[in-house]
């Protein structure tokens, strides 16, 4: 296949399994973990957990990724798309919530093959960087539930010097735009449940309180009440993080206050992560 999935539209050639496009991903997907996961947003977790497949590689390989051994350097597994298929009957089996594709992006054409298969009875939650092309977003209107992307930069310099994504900020827009022209305002079920919507995530990054409020600014602008916003204080140095001076130690609870306090002050609906959650502890073990 020729790729151009991703906003990077290398062409890139993948086969069965090799490609030389930014994401060296290939045809077929390669994963990390699949398992019954309880660290998302409680209307996603909830008490069953989320049953998460974490894909491997990414087309932007954040410096400071916390999955960085599988969104970088792509260690994991090969599996076809009947085996997805299964995979997701068997977390069905384990009382999972939703089924939670994280990192799909350059993997769709499989995935939707997988669904042909067998189509999951619980929700499905494409969850993702936010960098992604809405031509692509299209393509999942059928088949996603509920959108969990990343709205990571509202500063554009920040995006190309850690993501290597200088036009982040307006394709996460579009993308995001497309999410919520799909779904919609959330939607729950009796259990609290989320059932369909988008929960946009922002994770702050040390000395960066002033690229969170922008994206906040926008969220809100753009959006208001028709998503939920995850804002998250799970940073931690990680990747080649400490390579970079500015992004070498956690946040601090001033910065996180900074932040917190403006997510009320403009009144987004949705969900403050405890700073305790910035710990090694939080990262999934990846057993491929």
């Amino acid at each position: 296949m020729l790729c151009n999935l991703c906003p990077r539209n290398c062409n890139s050639i993948r086969t069965t399994k090799l490609g030389n496009g930014f994401c060296k991903s290939s045809a077929i997907p390669k994963v990390a973990r699949i398992a019954p996961h309880f660290w998302e947003e409680p209307c996603i977790s909830g008490k069953n957990g989320s049953g998460a497949v974490f894909f491997c590689g990414c087309n932007l390989k954040c410096v400071f990724c916390q999955n960085y051994e599988i969104s970088a350097l792509n260690q994991g597994k090969y599996i076809t798309p009947y085996q997805l298929a299964e995979s997701y009957k068997e977390l069905e089996e384990k009382g999972v919530n939703n089924i939670n594709l994280v990192s799909a992006c350059h993997y769709i054409f499989a995935v939707l093959e997988s669904f042909k298969i067998y189509k999951p009875s619980v929700p499905v939650v494409y969850n993702s960087s936010g960098y992604e092309k809405a031509e692509t977003i299209k393509m999942l209107e059928s088949s996603v539930d509920i959108y969990l992307p990343d709205f990571k930069y509202s500063d554009n310099k920040l995006a190309e010097e850690y993501s290597s994504a200088p036009d982040y900020k307006e394709t996460a827009v579009k993308a995001v735009d497309e999410m919520v022209r799909q779904k919609g305002v959330p939607v729950f079920d009796d259990d609290g449940m989320l059932k369909s919507g988008v929960i946009v995530r922002h994770l702050i990054l040390p000395n960066h309180t002033k690229n969170s409020i922008g994206v906040l600014e926008i969220l809100k602008e753009r959006y208001d009440n028709k998503i939920l916003v995850s804002l998250m204080g799970q940073y931690i140095p990680h990747g080649k993080a400490t390579e970079f001076e500015k992004l070498s130690r956690k946040i601090t609870k001033r910065e996180y206050k900074k932040v917190a306090d403006k997510l009320l002050d403009l009144g987004l609906d949705g969900f403050m992560q405890e700073l305790s959650a910035a710990d090694e502890q939080y990262i999934p073990k990846w057993d491929y």
